[in-house]
């Protein structure tokens, strides 16, 4: 059996290389990435009203859209967040203002907000929503389900500061 033994020719020899190799930069550190900003989608915007309310719940329930909002770079949670939700709903179409709502994020950065059950509109069914606080750039999104029987849909945002 065949033993290998720490000597100190091997401990100058395996630290010179270790050396060498970190000066040269040939070692780097594991770094993390930086996390991008979200860019808004194209038709995101349609029927958008400024200022929608705050609501607890918008109609009578029964679908749930939720996501988080981070912060672009570092990944942060973004607490108190107004997240602006909007869809085409077994209760109302999307231009109609009882079918638009809006909510607070919690200290995690989450969302969550109870509405009417989604239905397809030019065939897909699909939500609306927006961050249009101010403190970030303005972000308009627009998530598509993948079956109209689903009876929830995420979003996530990372804000860029505006």
């Amino acid at each position: 059996m065949t033993r290998e033994l720490i000597t100190r020719r091997n401990l100058l020899v395996t630290g010179a290389a270790a050396l060498v190799t970190s000066a040269t930069g040939l070692m780097v550190p594991a770094q993390a990435a930086g996390v991008a900003p979200t860019r808004s989608m194209r038709g995101g915007a349609n029927n958008y009203r400024p200022g929608a309310p705050i609501v607890q719940r918008i109609g009578n329930g029964g679908f749930w859209m939720s996501g988080t909002v981070r912060r672009a770079g570092d990944g942060a949670p973004l607490a108190g967040q107004r997240i602006q939700i909007w869809a085409h709903t077994t209760e109302g179409r999307e231009r109609d203002a009882r079918s638009h709502g809006a909510t607070l994020t919690d200290a995690d950065g989450v969302f969550r907000l109870e509405m009417p059950q989604i239905v397809p509109t030019f065939g897909q069914p699909h939500a609306h929503l927006a961050y249009d606080s101010g403190d970030f750039e303005t972000v308009f999104l627009r998530p598509v389900m993948r079956s109209p029987g689903d009876t929830s849909l995420e979003a996530q945002f990372v804000l860029q500061a505006a």
